[in-house]
């Protein structure tokens, strides 16, 4: 088993590029949950057992070097899938008082929904939590005033987000999004 404490650095990055151009690379793959973690343990394509233990709040991003042998010109890189990302966008240009309302209405679409979200400028990032179809039905629904939204890859937003955002939208499943229940507790209700 090979034990990786410090990502090498990226496949992106020139220097990293150039020696893995000819090199034999392995993958070790990994969904979005597992990115996240600093301690995991999981075979390569190729069938080695890594063993990553990185520092404290740190994690794998797409790419990054985790072995890197150079008498045998060989490397494990990290293959991160994440799920899409409905993006909505909010033109601000509307009057302020619409765009309040525009605002509250879908904090209100969104937030029934129990979807997590990142807010960055006047762009809602919001992972694919359920089918796109449903997410697209969502937003036809509510048809909100100077909103639109795509879908994009996850791969696309996550050099925007700070690692905390990272994490609200690609982070642990085993989390959940919400806390509080709609079910009615008349215990503590209040006559009057």
């Amino acid at each position: 088993m090979q034990i990786v404490e410090a990502v090498l650095g990226n496949i992106r990055q020139p220097t990293w590029e150039a020696r893995l151009a000819t090199a034999n690379v392995d993958w070790l793959s990994l969904d979005q949950w597992e990115a996240q973690k600093n301690r995991l343990r999981k075979k390569t394509l190729a069938g080695m057992e890594i063993a990553i233990s990185l520092d404290r709040g740190a994690h794998v991003q797409d790419g990054d070097v985790l072995l890197w042998e150079p008498e045998r010109s060989f490397a494990v890189v990290a293959r991160v899938r994440l799920s899409e990302v409905m993006v909505v966008e909010v033109d601000m240009a509307q009057p302020l008082e619409l765009l309040v309302r525009t605002c509250i209405e879908l904090g209100h679409a969104i937030g029934n929904q129990h979807w997590p979200a990142v807010v960055k400028g006047s762009q809602l990032f919001v992972p694919l939590t359920v089918d796109r179809a449903v997410m697209a039905s969502v937003m036809k629904t509510h048809r909100l005033e100077g909103v639109t939204y795509r879908f994009v890859p996850g791969a696309e937003v996550i050099p925007y987000l700070a690692p905390h955002e990272q994490r609200r939208l690609f982070g642990n499943p085993d989390q959940p999004v919400h806390l509080h229940s709609h079910g009615q507790d008349y215990s503590h209700a209040h006559s009057g």
